[in-house]
Formats: structure tokens, C-alpha cells, sequence
């Protein structure tokens, strides 16, 4: 009977979030001039993860969810130059270790923070920030918050995943075929195969080698611009599986007691493709710093 239930369930849900996605502003709004710009994504209803996954790493099992309110997302990943102004006005430190590619291989690297993530050149400003952790992603959003008055913060896994799929339902957000991604995402591909990660580049090239400028690649549905590639985004939820029966209103997952891990989504510069799937899920530390993990804000509607 489940099985049977689902397939109705995905195709009433597609509808809904199709729906919403005609309905979304494709006008962007900032708050102050060196806030990101922000999208408003519509309420809506949608099947959550899938039957796929990982040894350790279940990206399911799927599950209706209901975002019930419009809120607003970043339309780009926050960039170097928006992460510089926060440091220069709060004199906020976030120094290394990152992890970043040292002798062609990925380590920690105690020279090495957002600064100069080791990736050959200095940082755009346009680019997106890296080497910032989760605790680094959380004081962005606090003093944003502080500084414009508004309730910015991060997204929830959920409304990542929604605004990813922006009413898609295939495994990757632009198409059915995972090495079709290349105008929509920086990923592993041809253009950067030299790096020699061990495992396989997809045979089309988006361009760059290492990070692309926020937004070089074609928006989705809702007007957002890299959900998928150049960077890792951190969310606001502990790693959670399997996904539990509740909640399913798009509020964030939290662990009982500590949170060893925070969900991070949506695939960057050196992942291989299979990994850049809607309903992929990462899961890492809430101090870690990695030279292709960034993220985005979200910000509730008053």
C-alpha cells in the first residue's frame, strides 16, 4: 500500500511546488548594501529525500514536508567580500586549520584559513567564502540579523532541499542526467580533472578549476544561483538519520542532547557527480573548516 501511496503523494506534491515556483518572485531585496541579496521562495509542499544513499549515508526514508510559510533565501552563496565586512565591523576571528589541498592532496592546514584557502590564487570578493565552519556561519547570521534588524539565520535541511529542487523530482535538479549539470553547477569535471582526487570527473566542463563567482551558472526555478556546486552549504540542522517521522513543517532537526554533526548540502567545486543528487546529504562537525564548505542565509518573513 505504501508503495503505492508514494508515487500519488510525489506527483500531488510536484504540482504544488510547480505552482509555487510560477509564483515566485524573481525580484531580489537587500537589506543593507553589503547583505546578500535574498529571493522569496513560496510556501509549498514537497516529497523530501529519496530512496538512495550511501553506506552510512541514507538520504531518506522519503517524506512530505510541508514549508508553510514564504520565507527568503540568499539568491548566491554569501560571498568573500560580504564575509570580509562582518569580520571588519565585529573583529570576529576564524582562524585556521582548514582543510584545503596542500601538495595536491587534501589536509589540515594551519596556514591556511578564509583569508588564503591554498586554492593558487587570493580569493574574489565575488567568490564564495570558504574555510568557515558552522559556529563561523552562525555568527554571520547573528550579527546580520543584529545589524539590519531583520531574522536572518540558516536555512533548515528542508527548505534547502526545496528551494533546490524548486519543483524538480528527478535525482538531479537540472535533469535526469547527472553529466548534464555543467551550465547549472561547478562540479569535478573535465576542466579541473587534472587535480587527480581518485574518483571520476564528469566529461562535460563548467569552467573553472577551483571556485566560480556566485552566480556564473543558471538559476533554478526560484531564481537561486548555485544550490548545487561550488561550495558545501552548511544548514542549520544535526545530522539526523534515518530522517525521523517528525517534524515535517520545514522546521530545522535537532539532536536531544549535543550535536555531534550538522547537515551540509548541495555538493562544491572538487565533488564528484553522483553526490550532487537534490536529496544528498553531508554530514560533518560543527567546527570544521573545509576550503570548499560555504553557505547561504536564509531570513524569515515578518
Amino acid at each position: 500500500m505504501a508503495g503505492a501511496i508514494l508515487p500519488r503523494l510525489i506527483a500531488a506534491a510536484t504540482l504544488l511546488i510547480c505552482v509555487a515556483a510560477a509564483h515566485a518572485s524573481s525580484a531580489g531585496v537587500r537589506d543593507c548594501a553589503d547583505c546578500p541579496e535574498m529571493v522569496e521562495i513560496p510556501a509549498g509542499t514537497f516529497v523530501m529525500g529519496a530512496d538512495a544513499g550511501e553506506t552510512g549515508r541514507p538520504e531518506g526514508p522519503p517524506r512530505r514536508v510541508t514549508i508553510e510559510k514564504p520565507f527568503a533565501l540568499g539568491r548566491y552563496e554569501v560571498t568573500h567580500a560580504q564575509y570580509a565586512a562582518f569580520v571588519s565591523a565585529t573583529g570576529y576571528s576564524a582562524p585556521g586549520p582548514c582543510r584545503t589541498l596542500v601538495g595536491g592532496v587534501f589536509a589540515n592546514s594551519p596556514a591556511h584559513d578564509w583569508r588564503d584557502p591554498g586554492l593558487g590564487a587570493a580569493p574574489k570578493p565575488d567568490e564564495p567564502v570558504v574555510c568557515v565552519s558552522w559556529r563561523d556561519a552562525k555568527a554571520y547570521v547573528a550579527w546580520l540579523a543584529a545589524t539590519t534588524g531583520q531574522p536572518y539565520r540558516l536555512p533548515t535541511e528542508a527548505e534547502w532541499e526545496y528551494a533546490a529542487r524548486a519543483g524538480s523530482t528527478t535525482e538531479y535538479a537540472w535533469e535526469t542526467d547527472m553529466e548534464g549539470g555543467c551550465a547549472y553547477a561547478n562540479l569535478y569535471d573535465a576542466d579541473a580533472a587534472g587535480l587527480a582526487f581518485g574518483w571520476a570527473p564528469s566529461a562535460c566542463g563548467d569552467g573553472a578549476k577551483f571556485l566560480s563567482r556566485v552566480g556564473a551558472y543558471k538559476p533554478n526555478a526560484f531564481g537561486l544561483h548555485d544550490m548545487i556546486g561550488n561550495v558545501w552549504e552548511w544548514t542549520q540542522d544535526c545530522y539526523v538519520i534515518p530522517y525521523p517521522s517528525i517534524p515535517t513543517d520545514g522546521r530545522a532537526i535537532e539532536a536531544a542532547g549535543a550535536c555531534e554533526r550538522r547537515t551540509v548540502r548541495g555538493a562544491a567545486w572538487m565533488t564528484r557527480t553522483d553526490r550532487a543528487r537534490s536529496s544528498f546529504r553531508g554530514r560533518d562537525p560543527e567546527a570544521a573548516r573545509f576550503s570548499y564548505f560555504g553557505f547561504r542565509v536564509a531570513r524569515d518573513n515578518r
